[in-house]
């Protein structure tokens, strides 16, 4: 943390691969990683879970308050234990740049969306500027709450990449979206509640996550609406035996459906 630039460095060979990595892939066959996926994932459950779990006991343990807490930056046993979770909660942000590493080394190269890309590089430089600095008090709020979202979320995609017979048993998909959604608006709520009440917390770091988290529902409810409400409509043509639909397919819902299984077409590489 004495430095942003392994941040910032890390982060621009993840928007450096974006640009090489499916010019690499472009001639090559799609690899599998099936089993890797199914690590990769069930690994992100353990670690979220962790985060959680020292984050809601630490502050249980630290009396802290859901209205307001100032940042505590003493050495105190349970303050240092809620730093550190929080310090796992940004390193976490970057592992997840694996997503689109394995996005773009399986050719899902549609998956890798504006919003797909934001999220993961904003979320990362920007955790690294509330790690630094506001290591406790508010933090500890957005982050655990996240980090239980994403043990659902990572739960979701390693039991998909087990293939189809494990998928057809996952309809919970669509309110994976709309739990994040709903977090964006809580944490609005609880961002600008601290601000009302004039909490002890650096007040530009409020109307910044308020800002961020504005951008977060404009994008999900377009992904969402494009998603699972917008029906688009079919002309009848059928090639093959099949009809042909004008379908539009993202992040969460075309990763969840593909997430593990091999691609229609040309034989996959193997790990």
């Amino acid at each position: 943390m004495e430095s942003p630039m392994p941040t910032l460095a890390i982060s621009s060979l993840y928007l450096l691969f974006l640009w090489l990595g499916p010019k690499y892939m472009q001639h090559r066959e799609p690899f599998q990683l099936r089993k890797t996926l199914i690590v990769y994932n069930f690994s992100m459950v353990i670690l979220n879970f962790y985060i959680f779990k020292e984050l809601y006991l630490g502050s249980r343990a630290a009396g802290y308050s859901y209205r307001c807490q100032p940042v505590n930056y003493s050495d105190d046993v349970n303050e240092v234990r809620i730093a550190s979770a929080l310090w796992w909660y940004y390193i976490s942000k970057g592992v997840e740049y694996l997503d689109t590493v394995f996005f773009i080394l399986r050719k899902k190269f549609n998956q890798v969306s504006f919003l797909h890309v934001y999220h993961h590089c904003t979320m990362f430089i920007l955790w690294w500027i509330g790690i630094k600095w506001v290591a406790g008090g508010q933090s500890f709020f957005g982050a655990h709450i996240n980090a239980a979202i994403h043990v659902l979320m990572y739960l979701y995609y390693g039991l998909a990449a087990f293939g189809p017979k494990i998928q057809k048993y996952l309809w919970w998909k669509k309110y994976l979206t709309i739990i994040q959604m709903i977090q964006f608006h809580v944490t609005i709520g609880h961002a600008g509640h601290s601000l009302y009440i004039d909490c002890d917390f650096p007040h530009w770091m409020h109307w910044a996550l308020i800002c961020y988290a504005i951008t977060f529902i404009i994008l999900f409810a377009n992904f969402y609406y494009r998603t699972y409400r917008h029906q688009p409509r079919r002309d009848g043509s059928v090639k093959g035996g099949k009809a042909i639909a004008n379908g539009v397919s993202e992040e969460i819902n075309s990763r969840v459906e593909e997430n593990g299984r091999k691609p229609k077409k040309g034989r996959a590489k193997h790990e």
